[in-house]
């Protein structure tokens, strides 16, 4: 497992350079306990993990709590988790590349606030990716809060036959996926 930086790329190939095609996101976050006036406690935060498809730098389909699947089916969303209550990954979306249509060349991972809360309500944030026998390939890890209601946390983009990845780590004013693509743009 790599641990990312803001930036930092790999290769999504296996050690003797077979592309991976076969992929989970996989995004947990607890509440900040000691947020909120003079001690009291922190709201419930409602994060949404997303998958925001770009073709030549337009929105192509996205993946995310209401609308469950791309249309080829290579992106799909398992379920919307309102608390970050629980040990593990908190929401987790199923990539399979080798579906993904060949106009698409990036898949952008987001996590946004539907309440609208900032993220510096939450804490232990992370985006990591898994392949297909369960082994974590890489983590981005939030530190510090983030004053956004949104976090582009990383993008998939397409490199020959293969595909890299690259973490982004980037706050922007966003509460549901369908209001990124001008957002996410600067990304591509």
């Amino acid at each position: 497992m790599i641990e990312l930086a803001k930036g930092q790329e790999m290769a999504l190939t296996t050690a003797d350079g077979t592309p991976l095609t076969r992929l989970r996101l996989g995004v947990g976050w607890d509440k900040e306990r000691t947020a909120g006036f003079i001690g009291t406690g922190a709201p419930e935060v409602d994060l949404d993990a997303s998958v925001v498809e770009f073709a030549e730098g337009k929105l192509f389909d996205l993946a995310f709590y209401n609308n469950l699947a791309t249309r080829d089916g290579s992106v799909v969303h398992r379920g919307d988790n309102k608390t970050g209550r629980g040990e593990g990954d908190d929401e987790v979306i199923d990539i399979d590349l080798g579906r993904v249509y060949a106009k698409v060349d990036t898949l952008v991972f987001l996590v946004s606030s539907y309440q609208g809360h900032t993220l510096e309500w939450i804490n232990h944030a992370y985006c990591r990716l898994v392949d297909d026998q369960d082994v974590e390939l890489a983590r981005f890890t939030l530190t510090g809060g983030v004053p956004q209601t949104g976090l582009a946390m990383a993008k998939l983009f397409r490199d020959g036959d293969g595909w890299r990845l690259r973490a982004i780590g980037e706050g922007i004013a966003v509460k549901v996926p369908t209001e990124s693509v001008a957002a996410l743009q600067r990304f591509l």
